[in-house]
């Protein structure tokens, strides 16, 4: 015979200081967790939705990052030509030859300068990426002016609508903010290829090449043609491997946050012991009683340790709560990879939040299990006499 829930409720209630504080306990580790999943995972999103499925990236051989990487004008013309890579309705190869810099500005949470990704393109490399003006307009071909995304133009106060940022040989006019969705794009600023290669003094010396195919069938033949080409010598990868390959600069916080999750999980572990070793303490009679009234030790094992179970459960409820409103907040990271910051938003899914209540009902399960087991073991006589 089985002891009721309702017998666990009301000693939680009876007990409720103590449950309340042991919960808080319980919360605050969640909320850690919670809160390390949210920012891995809104790191991922950002590189996720960054990659296109017929795009396929071009860096010389031997290179990992774009800026890292050298790639001349005379490879690109001879690559742009190649079979599989898609024409625009101009009849134009979609190729687009890049160049990837990073400049310093001053943002909202370091005054004294973050790195900011700084990409100059083609005409034809907005266009397939498909990015869509917020505010605004394009920067126009042969003009000094830039186009920000919509993360740059939130966390850096200098590169406003309207405003002029200070990098190369001079000023530039900020003329439009670019919205990507959550893709990482949002924390680059593009301008001229021309323009911004002159200033670097970098006319040949450029970085990467981004073409379409034609097809998802062409992508993995195109890719292994460019790398078995030894005149072009370059190494090819689909744009969604390279963006997949960035969420490396996560790792750290990720092994950070759930290092200082297990440390805290510990304490809580031990707080909720100490709370059922006290009601343990506190209901020798009643376990004595129970024990009479014909409840086994298995049924009186099994109700204090969901009772344990009942208090994680809460404090995992509470964890989550204290973390839903960073849902969509948006904070960055320095990328191991560009050496600049990647803006995205936290994401605290419904995954992350399940995550969090399993993490605390494995709390409140080695907690409570322990104090249960004795007050299982507890013999008739012996509890019905202790005070």
């Amino acid at each position: 015979m089985a002891l009721p829930i309702t017998y666990n409720l009301r000693n939680l209630i009876v007990r409720r200081t103590t449950t309340i504080m042991t919960a808080l306990g319980i919360a605050l580790t969640v909320a850690v967790l919670v809160a390390d999943v949210a920012l891995v995972h809104g790191l991922q999103t950002a590189f996720q939705a960054s990659g296109h499925p017929l795009h396929i990236l071009v860096l010389r051989k031997g290179s990992t990052a774009e800026l890292s990487s050298a790639i001349s004008r005379a490879i690109y013309q001879g690559l742009k030509f190649k079979p599989g890579i898609a024409t625009n309705s101009a009849g134009e190869p979609m190729a687009s030859l890049e160049m990837v810099s990073v400049i310093n500005l001053p943002s909202v949470d370091s005054p004294s300068g973050m790195n900011v990704t700084l990409r100059g393109l083609l005409p034809v490399g907005s266009a397939m990426r498909e990015v869509h003006i917020q505010h605004g307009r394009w920067f126009q071909s042969g003009q000094r002016e830039v186009v920000v995304g919509k993360a740059v133009a939130k966390r850096y106060p200098q590169a406003q609508l309207g405003k002029q940022l200070r990098f190369g040989r001079g000023v530039w006019d900020v003329v439009g903010v670019m919205d990507t969705g959550d893709s990482a794009i949002n924390s680059e600023i593009w301008g001229d290829l021309n323009q911004i290669s002159a200033d670097f003094n970098r006319h040949n010396d450029l970085s990467s090449i981004l073409v379409r195919t034609i097809d998802a069938a062409t992508v993995p033949a195109l890719i292994n043609a460019l790398n078995e080409d030894r005149r072009l010598n370059v190494s090819a990868m689909s744009e969604r491997t390279y963006y997949d390959n960035q969420t490396v600069s996560g790792a750290p916080l990720q092994f950070l946050g759930l290092f200082v999750a297990v440390i805290m999980a510990v304490g809580s572990s031990f707080a909720a012991m100490n709370t059922m070793y006290a009601a343990v303490a506190r209901r020798t009679r009643e376990i004595g009683t129970l024990r009479v009234l014909g409840f086994s030790r298995a049924s009186i094992l099994v109700s204090f340790l969901i009772e344990s179970l009942l208090l994680s459960l809460l404090g995992g409820i509470i964890g989550c709560l204290l973390v839903l409103p960073l849902n969509n907040v948006t904070t960055g990271i320095g990328s191991f990879v560009t050496f600049s910051e990647i803006a995205f938003n936290f994401r605290v899914s419904p995954g992350a939040m399940l995550i969090g209540i399993l993490f605390a009902l494995g709390i409140g399960a080695i907690g409570g299990f322990f104090p249960a087991r004795m007050a299982a073991r507890k013999e008739v006589l012996t509890a019905l006499q202790e005070i």
